[in-house]
């Protein structure tokens, strides 16, 4: 036998490499490690998630208003096209008129022109392409309806002078007739809104005297005097219509006339354009403008064209409006809710009850909670209040209708039971100590509650206003119930008497991207804006957020516990 058969170990049996396996197996799961391991690649794989859905609407979103170039495509046997390529795909086609099965290229063009083609986009297959070109003077015109205009200038001209008819003179001239369409657009707004309106109201104000001194038998002098204003008024209004008419008519006199990619003519009225610039044309800085300028005009105007373009203004202020007030509603009768639960019922029975059912509050659906509000909120409440203080105005409701302030009370329910939990767990985690403290030098029950408890458990009821907000502001079912509309001309607050209008239907900015997503008639041009509307949303959110995060974070050093 040979030295190294000597010097090697002797084989370990079977039964002991099996026992020691699963002995340090039973070792590991002593500790935990695979579930260590499993909550942490679970916890990985949804962080994961998030960042790539936050990613995709970064991307998308921020990427909406960067101006595309303009490409003309002439096709075999039809009309030539002019638009911006938002889209292409490679598209296995079936074999048809004598050629075979092949994999091909198409591509979306945002061609515009919808009053003189009927729709906004085409697809174009390129084996129907003849010629590709990007025409040095396409032009890109964005107006307040139709959608965009895409052709190539022809003219511009005021009345019946000609101002220009080469493309360069055109372009030379057209920002500062556009600065003076747009001032004329504006004023003609300016007199719509402000003096038309005011005596809109003082008529309808007329209207609901005249009603209420009808239906109490007033005075004949009284109503004979209040039939004089209204015709007064009557007289107002006409002069101030024949006042639209010539502004009208003036700002219409300056016209940009147009080349259609099919040869078509069009004049657009200066004043029905936002904005005009060439496509093929611009550097880097001039696409920089193009985009800012789009942002601005996305945060400060009101929506346009079916809400697929223009501003979102009016979203963002019904939000902003309605989560602050469901905050204010919210937060004091949480907490009254949790202190009494913590601090003065008794155990028992009816307290566990009732905490149970506010745990389960949590888990109903929303919808449940926007039928709740228009059954209670809209039809018993808000008609009782028409009845008793509104009665004129009706049959046409006030406040037996969805509004701001019913929408802000029904989130109010929904995020109740999330308050009340968080409010409860902080009252708790202060310590008895303190509350004995207190006793003993001769406080009583409420001056211990409010000068003690619950000054420390304010950072964990800002941490259950945290989640009200995160959860409240992104809410929509509940909200088509109680008062979010497609489009609402006015604000809850104007310039006009008592200048809170909590009873008016608003915007929600997750109800427009609701709308954009599934109710749009043009569902391509409205797809860029539902990410741009959601980031929009989730910057809101996180700004509520952290401006009540920073908030927790100084009430906590406030009232941090000295540990000397």
């Amino acid at each position: 036998m040979s030295q190294a058969t000597l010097e090697r170990p002797a084989k370990e049996p079977t039964r002991t490499r099996r026992w020691r396996t699963t002995r340090r197996a039973t070792a590991l799961s002593a500790y935990g490690e695979p579930w260590l391991w499993l909550a942490s690649g679970a916890l990985a794989l949804a962080l994961a998630m998030i960042a790539a859905l936050v990613l995709l609407i970064l991307v998308r979103g921020f990427g909406t208003f960067w101006p595309s170039e303009l490409l003309r495509i002439e096709r075999k046997g039809a009309p030539a096209l002019l638009g911006e390529v938002t889209k292409e795909e490679l598209v296995t086609r079936p074999a048809a008129d004598g050629m075979p099965e092949r994999t091909e290229r198409r591509r979306m063009l945002r061609t515009g022109n919808y009053d003189l083609t009927g729709h906004h986009f085409e697809w174009v297959w390129d084996s129907e392409v003849e010629r590709e070109a990007r025409p040095e003077w396409a032009l890109a015109v964005e107006r307040t309806a139709w959608g965009r205009f895409h052709g190539e200038p022809v003219a511009l001209v005021a009345g019946e002078r000609v101002l220009a008819e080469q493309p360069s003179e055109i372009l030379a001239r057209l920002d500062d007739e556009l600065a003076r369409a747009i001032e004329g657009r504006e004023a003609r707004h300016r007199l719509e809104v402000e003096e038309v309106g005011a005596v809109h109201h003082a008529m309808e104000v007329e209207r609901l005297t005249l009603r209420h001194l009808e239906a109490e038998g007033g005075d004949a002098a009284q109503r004979a005097a209040s039939i004089e204003r209204t015709a007064e008024l009557e007289r107002q209004y006409e002069a101030l219509q024949r006042r639209l008419a010539e502004l009208d008519v003036e700002n219409g006199r300056t016209v940009l006339r147009m080349r259609a990619p099919d040869g078509a003519t069009k004049d657009l009225a200066l004043v029905d354009v936002v904005r005009a610039y060439p496509a093929n044309a611009l550097d880097w800085s001039a696409k920089l403008g193009v985009y800012l300028s789009r942002w601005w005009e996305f945060l400060t105007d009101v929506p346009r064209e079916a809400n697929s373009e223009g501003g979102v203004f009016p979203a963002i202020f019904g939000t902003v409006v309605m989560t602050l007030i469901m905050s204010l509603v919210v937060v004091p009768f949480g907490v009254l809710a949790a202190l009494y639960l913590r601090e003065y019922a008794k155990a028992g029975a009816l307290v566990s009850i009732v905490r149970i059912c506010v745990n389960n509050l949590a888990g109903v659906p929303s919808i449940v909670f926007g039928v709740f509000g228009l059954g209670f909120f809209c039809m018993i409440l808000g008609t009782s209040i028409d009845e008793l203080l509104f009665a004129d105005r009706l049959p046409n409701p006030t406040y037996g209708k969805g509004g701001l302030l019913w929408a802000s009370l029904t989130l109010a329910l929904l995020t109740l039971p999330v308050v009340i939990v968080a409010t409860e767990e902080a009252i708790a985690a202060v310590p008895n100590s303190m509350r004995e403290g207190s006793y003993g030098c001769g406080a009583t029950k409420g001056q211990t509650i409010l000068r003690i408890v619950l000054p420390r458990a304010l950072p964990g009821i800002m941490t259950g206003m945290i989640l009200a907000i995160a959860r409240g502001a992104g809410e929509v079912a509940p909200l088509m119930l109680v008062g979010a509309v497609k489009l609402a001309p006015q604000l809850a607050v104007d310039g006009t008497a008592p200048f809170v209008h909590p009873e008016r239907s608003f915007l929600h900015l997750g109800f427009h991207v609701f709308d954009l997503g599934f109710q749009s008639q043009n569902s391509e041009a409205a797809k860029p804006m539902v990410y741009t509307t959601t980031l929009l949303l989730i910057g809101i959110v996180v700004t509520l957020n952290l401006t009540a995060i920073w908030i927790r974070s100084q009430l906590r050093k406030k009232y941090a516990a000295n540990p000397f």
